[in-house]
């Protein structure tokens, strides 16, 4: 399975926009039509040409068939250590259940030491038992209780 990696062009977005949608969560957050609503171009413009965001698509034989976020967040803490946070990863339903999933995670862990991140952290949602098992088999821990307060 020869996956490659590269940042996203504008060209991606429609691919990862339908793969953003293609779940149970997605279908009712998404709004995958072309062409695509505008909010979706000023959101990658901004992700594009911020130097501590990588959104990453991943292909196999030219075609796209995951994709994740990156942020690198600089904190005080940790002497002024850095975190990797890691959103939005999916594969393409006709290419889960081969191990994509893990090599996209395990790729991703890399490029996050690359950057100097001392810990990559993420936020699944409690609907999804089946992708906290997933985490939890490449060696994430739930160690603190998220919240969230909607602004809209």
């Amino acid at each position: 399975m020869a996956l490659t990696y590269r940042l996203a062009t504008e060209v991606d977005l429609p691919a990862i926009v339908q793969l953003l949608a293609d779940d149970v969560l997605g279908a009712g957050r998404e709004a995958f039509q072309l062409p695509l609503p505008a909010s979706y171009q000023q959101a990658f413009d901004v992700i594009h040409t911020d130097p501590q965001q990588e959104l990453t698509v991943v292909e196999l034989g030219g075609e796209v068939v995951g994709t994740f976020h990156l942020t690198f967040i600089q904190y005080l803490t940790y002497q002024g250590g850095i975190r990797a946070q890691i959103e939005a990863v999916r594969v393409k339903a006709t290419h889960r259940g081969r191990g994509l999933g893990t090599a996209i995670f395990e790729y991703a862990i890399d490029r996050a030491k690359q950057r100097g991140a001392h810990l990559l952290q993420l936020t699944t949602d409690k609907k999804r038992p089946d992708a906290l098992r997933f985490y939890e088999s490449l060696g994430f821990v739930t160690s603190h209780e998220g919240m969230k307060l909607s602004l809209t």
